[in-house]
């Protein structure tokens, strides 16, 4: 475990204490959002994002001495351990490294070498491996090894099965392997051709070459998934000269020897038939996890900043969701979210009932005084926003509109969850109201709904769905708990994503709030079906309940801190009647006054929780998302044909991927700003520059209308 501790706080740029605590509390079954915050003390500090990283490889490590054992231990049957096995299995810092040196020893399938054992021609391939000075010449020798019976009838016959036992064993050697591996990233060259002469999205890779060693990993994916669809074909070209010479070098004999030919060949054979092949699936098995563990952050990265939008507080939203054929579906929501109205119009083709939809609309945002239209960007979108914004301009109240991603939402109004939700609403008017919340509260929302289908990644189809899932998932809970929940208003999804609380434990919530009413404080949550005390724990600071008993159940103090809370409002002449009347405005120069760690030592805690106690008293209720700008709301539609080359306009940005950034302008059709135009700067990653969600201003620089592409920049504005 001490190598474990040490190699991970060299890869984190921490101590190896706050590893070691941290490992220590993970074993005892902490989640990691209640380990970010509230044992700063014993981690030192070390966040939500560290933390999991941190779980990621003591996972990984743990796995790479599991198997080192277990090769160990496999080696050892087949009474085959040496020394300098062991020795070299101690020093492997990789499970390939680790499967490398098992190689040699591992059960293998018939091959051509297998067979040639069978027929009794090691002890030929032992000799000419050797390459040892012999009488005679090579034919005679294997002459010797001639046997009828098992299908070997010449010399040339038995030569040719020791080659191929010889070629096997320079293929099972990890050091080889290990050298040609690296050459081979570092001076290897992927290139890709057309399959087919049809035009694809994979037109750029019918004749493209690119260094392995530079290949950026969303090339990987497009390359990857255009040898999928049978587009492209795909190898990669190693320097086999220098790696043949460099064999030779290393097991022809200096001497000479009378089988020297014989080893060439087999070195050739060892190379091209066994070695080349295997490594370059390794090699681009290596790329494409790579990328995918890239593509991964970028999704990851994206997804929290989608869910740390601000939530658009006190206002009634009407959603839209449209359609064609079937007309736009309705759902009218209140500030807190619940369902006022229902309905469906149809101002779209091919009923085209224009006028009748807008009497229909006025009459909705007039007898529910609504604020603010959220329409789906999905079929129809860009006629209902033509549609809504021609309305909007004739009435007399100010109800402004905003064009929603509703991606997933289809997925969340078929699913278990939302029939349950909204039993009597089919399948299209759950979406609207989808659609609608999600506007008011994208994370209490977009839990209800897989995060892969949220559609804020690249490539998210191509990669190891379970890692993805587990990424995302991460994404999600840590996103929740650095909010906070409603525990009188929350969903079972949204309750789900606590630390601590899994679907059953939420659905047991639940069900207690619907039979006994509104928790009054967070002591009731231990009358809760399969909610223990170390659930109670990890889930508890992270629960809020805005109208409840004490004041400090609307905050993410902890209730094992309740008792010290209390005791820094005695220290400096507050009590929680102040906390609760917002009367704390002097809390903090006070206990700088006194001093931040007489003061900690005083209440019985370490300065990061008493900086912690103090942020939440100051504002109690808190939503970290309010500090961020508000979202982009419009009152008049842009057309794509309206953008010309120079025009300066505001836009929000939908999706940042590894070569740039898609911005909505309001015109349907996001724009690329790509990499190269983020910022007058050189940048090496979009996500230095702009998040999801961020609102930003950009310059046109092409429109192609017929091919629904806006090229933008960023460069040369101030932002």
């Amino acid at each position: 475990m001490t190598d474990i501790t040490a190699r991970i706080a060299s890869e984190l740029s921490v101590r190896q204490s706050q590893v070691e605590s941290a490992i220590r509390l993970i074993d005892e079954g902490n989640t990691i959002p209640f380990i970010a915050r509230y044992r700063k003390e014993a981690t030192g500090g070390l966040d939500d994002q560290v933390l999991r990283e941190l779980f990621d490889r003591l996972t990984y490590l743990r796995n790479l001495e599991s198997r080192r054992e277990e090769v160990r231990r496999l080696i050892e049957a087949q009474e085959m351990l040496t020394d300098e096995i062991s020795e070299a299995l101690d020093k492997a810092e990789t499970l390939q490294e680790i499967e490398d040196i098992y190689r040699p020893f591992k059960p293998k399938r018939r091959t051509r070498a297998s067979i040639a054992r069978e027929k009794g021609l090691e002890p030929l391939a032992v000799i000419i491996y050797a390459q040892k000075p012999v009488k005679g010449d090579v034919f005679a020798i294997a002459s010797e090894y001639i046997n009828a019976e098992k299908g070997i009838n010449t010399a040339e016959e038995a030569i040719s099965g020791a080659m191929d036992i010889i070629a096997e064993t320079i293929s099972d050697n990890a050091e080889y392997r290990r050298f040609i591996r690296d050459i081979t990233f570092r001076e290897g060259v992927i290139i890709t051709a057309a399959k087919k002469e049809e035009d694809s999205p994979y037109r750029m890779y019918y004749d493209y070459k690119e260094p392995v060693a530079k290949i950026a990993p969303h090339r990987v994916l497009a390359i990857d998934r255009g040898e999928r669809e049978e587009f492209l074909s795909v190898k990669i070209e190693a320097p086999e000269p220098r790696v043949i010479d460099w064999l030779k070098s290393r097991i022809i004999s200096k001497t000479g020897s009378v089988f020297t030919e014989i080893i060439e060949k087999a070195v050739e054979d060892a190379y091209n038939r066994l070695i080349a092949p295997s490594i370059e699936n390794e090699i681009r098995g290596m790329l494409t996890e790579a990328a995918s563990e890239q593509a991964i952050k970028v999704f990851s990265e994206n997804l929290r900043n989608l869910l740390m939008q601000p939530p658009v507080r006190g206002c009634t939203v009407l959603g839209l969701d449209p359609a064609y054929r079937t007309g736009c579906k309705l759902a009218v929501v209140n500030e807190t979210g619940k369902v006022l109205h229902t309905g469906v119009i149809y101002p779209t083709p091919p009923q085209n009932k224009v006028k009748e939809s807008a009497d229909i609309l006025k009459d909705i945002i007039y007898k529910y005084k609504v604020d603010i239209i959220a329409i789906g960007n999905g079929t129809a979108s860009r006629e209902s926003e033509i549609f809504v914004a021609g309305v909007i301009k004739t009435m007399d109240r100010k109800v402004r509109y905003m064009v929603v991603s509703e991606a997933g939402a289809s997925v969340y109004s078929a699913s278990k969850l939302a029939a349950e939700e909204f039993p009597n609403f089919d399948v299209s008017l759950r979406s609207a109201v989808s659609i609608a919340r999600r506007l008011q509260d994208p994370l209490a929302e977009l839990v209800k709904i897989d995060p892969k289908s949220i559609g804020v990644g690249q490539y998210q189809h191509d990669m190891n769905q379970k890692r993805l899932g587990e990424a995302l998932a991460g994404v999600v809970e840590s996103c929740v708990n650095s909010v906070g929940v409603d525990l009188n208003t929350a969903s079972p999804a949204l309750l789900s994503y606590v630390a601590g609380i899994n679907s059953t434990v939420a659905a047991n919530i639940v069900e207690y709030r619907e039979k006994h009413g509104s928790f009054r404080n967070r002591k009731e949550l231990k009358l809760v079906k399969q909610l223990g005390e170390k659930t109670f724990e990890q889930c508890a600071g992270f629960l809020r309940i805005h109208e409840g008993t004490n004041i400090l159940d609307n905050t993410a103090v902890h209730p094992e801190s309740y008792e010290a809370c209390e005791a820094l409002l005695k220290l400096t002449g507050h009590t929680l009647w102040d906390v609760r009347e917002r009367k704390l405005g002097n809390l903090k120069a006070e206990v700088e006054r006194l001093g931040v760690e007489k003061v900690a030592s005083l209440i019985g805690v370490g300065v990061p929780t008493l900086n912690d106690m103090i942020e939440e008293l100051l504002k109690p209720g808190r939503d970290p998302r309010d500090e961020l700008p508000p979202p982009l709301l419009q009152e008049d539609v842009l057309d794509i044909n309206d953008l010309k080359p120079g025009m300066i306009l505001d836009g929000t940005v939908r999706n940042v991927v590894d070569f740039g950034a898609f911005v909505d302008i309001g015109v349907h059709q996001d724009g690329l700003v790509h990499i190269s135009e983020l910022s007058d700067r050189f940048v090496r990653n979009p996500m230095e520059v702009v998040s999801v969600g961020d609102i930003v201003k950009v310059r046109v620089l092409d429109v192609d209308p017929a091919r629904k592409r806006i090229s933008l920049s960023m460069k040369g504005i101030s932002q």
